[in-house]
């Protein structure tokens, strides 16, 4: 049976929408998902950015509402960020398991161009590990 996972973040225009991108690569028949507690208006160009440096394509990506998955079940509901996790809803749908890995927020990344982007390719690489594990260790 196919696994599926929800991947909260407070606007789903970075993080977590890495790791849903991350996720689907790792697996094609992995269920996932992302939203957000307040979500954005794009993904955030950046985080699109550097996921094609790498390969992988999340510029159709579309923030979405937490609120749309609240009656869904799902194996697992993982917040990336802090906010996510204190905001995190009550689910009505059946949750196996809800976890935090958390990472900070390459979108408050100030200085040169350069400077930005290497905070979204740091946060990219600590995203792929850390849900690399999370994919052995939970899913394998």
């Amino acid at each position: 049976m196919k696994k599926r996972i929800l991947i909260l973040c407070t606007g789903n225009s970075c993080r977590s929408q890495m790791a849903e991108g991350f996720l689907k690569s790792f697996d094609k028949e992995l269920e996932v998902y992302s939203a957000g507690t307040k979500p954005a208006d794009r993904v955030n160009p950046k985080a699109v950015q550097v996921m094609r440096e790498i390969g992988i394509d999340i510029s159709n990506g579309k923030p979405e509402d937490v609120v749309k998955y609240i009656n869904d079940s799902f194996d697992f509901v993982i917040t990336v960020c802090d906010n996510a996790k204190e905001t995190c809803p009550v689910f009505i749908g059946k949750v196996g398991k809800q976890l935090h890995i958390g990472f900070e927020d390459p979108a408050d990344a100030t200085g040169s161009e350069e400077e930005i982007l290497s905070v979204f390719r740091k946060v990219r690489d600590e995203i792929k590990e850390e849900f690399y594990k999370f994919y052995i260790n939970e899913l394998k």
